[in-house]
């Protein structure tokens, strides 16, 4: 899986070993899914503090589908968690909803004609 990174910030930067291998590991079972996931650190409204860092995760499937989270906490990790456990509940969502569809798809028993 390759995992991009991004970040302006430079407290945000040096999360960057973190960011990859959280990534890493939440999508462990899933990297078969996903060749690609992308991470973006930012702070909101800068050195003012409060609840302003920002973690977006897009995750790309094999099927040009992507899963696209942001997630907003005090703190860079705390945002980074809960945007991987989010990201990773979506994708699962959307791997069932996409057997489900081939599963239960009406099948045409006899056409009239």
């Amino acid at each position: 899986m390759q995992v991009v990174f991004e970040s302006r910030d430079p407290e945000g930067a040096r999360l960057r070993p973190l960011a990859e291998q959280r990534v890493r590991f939440v999508m462990r079972r899933l990297t078969w899914l996903v060749p690609r996931a992308k991470v973006l650190l930012s702070d909101i409204n800068g050195p003012r503090g409060g609840v302003d860092k920002r973690c977006q995760v897009e995750l790309r499937t094999d099927g040009d589908r992507s899963v696209v989270i942001t997630s907003i906490a005090r703190d860079w990790r705390t945002a980074l968690d809960s945007a991987l456990a989010r990201a990773a509940r979506a994708l699962v969502r959307l791997l069932h909803r996409g057997r489900g569809r081939a599963r239960h798809r009406p099948v045409a028993l006899g056409a009239s004609e």
